[in-house]
């Protein structure tokens, strides 16, 4: 039942967040309902191997790419589901030095978020308890297939499951975690297995789950689980600064975040790459 609870809070906080939008950019939001996002899912050009992942009784399809025998790292989405962003993010993971194996779960089944409507929605109908089954699943298959060490990172809903993994999941080694939290009713921090980084933004407005008052009571609660933690705080950017891509910019701009800092994105990959290589090293 808390993982259902803590499904239910999360969503009331991404909502709530969404609508400290400035009213002066709810009609972009009203347009950008009808615009459809590219998916990379589609492309036939994509670098991904998509395979099944097998879950107690039933199965799910997943998206590989990077090295086969490199250490692994599960990649969640965003409220959007498996669309070309978290996809960017998975690509850039398999090239960072010493390189690494991405696999990004479908935690919707097949259905992309193509407005922030849609979005809220499939995020509403997650299964939460199925979503932390699937991700030690995804562990479990890097690990059975060359991957000595796993670790866990996600974007948004993603990373509060990124971080949620790290106490609910054993056999994760490492987690890094971009702008959420997981609600107390979903996994509390202070009780991580796994060494945790976060990256959060100065100017991120959602309240309670990636705002700086959230940050900070992450990083308390890291402290007392005793475990590695690092969380980090970029001034000058909001939610969701990772996704610079020319489409996840525009999709930020059509939302009402207009910060763009470069820097600040190589920056926290820079300290995913080391955080990651430190702890998922042979």
């Amino acid at each position: 039942m808390g993982l259902l609870l803590a499904a239910k809070t999360f969503s009331s906080i991404a909502t709530s967040a969404y609508r400290t939008i400035p009213i002066r950019s709810r009609p972009i939001l009203a347009a950008y309902r009808k615009t459809p996002t590219r998916s990379m899912a589609d492309s036939s050009a994509s670098p991904f191997k998509k395979i099944q992942i097998q879950r107690e009784d039933s199965t799910f399809d997943a998206y590989v790419v990077g090295k086969e025998d490199a250490p692994g790292i599960v990649v969640l989405q965003e409220w959007w589901g498996v669309d070309f962003e978290i996809k960017n993010h998975a690509v850039k993971i398999s090239h960072i030095n010493p390189n690494f194996k991405a696999l990004i779960p479908d935690l919707y089944r097949g259905k992309v978020g193509l407005d922030v409507a849609e979005a809220q929605h499939l995020m509403e109908g997650l299964d939460w308890q199925g979503a932390i089954k699937d991700i030690r699943a995804s562990v479990g298959w890097l690990k059975a297939n060359g991957s000595q060490k796993v670790g866990v990172t996600g974007y948004c809903m993603g990373g509060a499951l990124a971080i949620a993994s790290s106490v609910l999941i054993p056999e994760v080694d490492a987690v890094v975690a971009f702008y959420g939290v997981p609600s107390p009713e979903l996994a509390d921090p202070s009780k991580a297995k796994a060494p945790v980084q976060a990256h959060f933004g100065e100017l991120d407005s959602f309240v309670g789950f990636a705002d700086i008052t959230a940050a900070k009571s992450l990083e308390e609660k890291l402290k007392l689980s005793g475990v590695p933690s690092e969380v980090h705080i970029y001034a000058g950017v909001g939610h969701a600064f990772m996704n610079a891509s020319p489409d996840g910019v525009k999709r930020r701009k059509e939302m009402g975040m207009n910060d763009e800092d470069k820097d600040a994105v190589e920056l926290a990959w820079s300290r995913f790459g080391s955080w990651m290589s430190r702890y998922l090293s042979p």
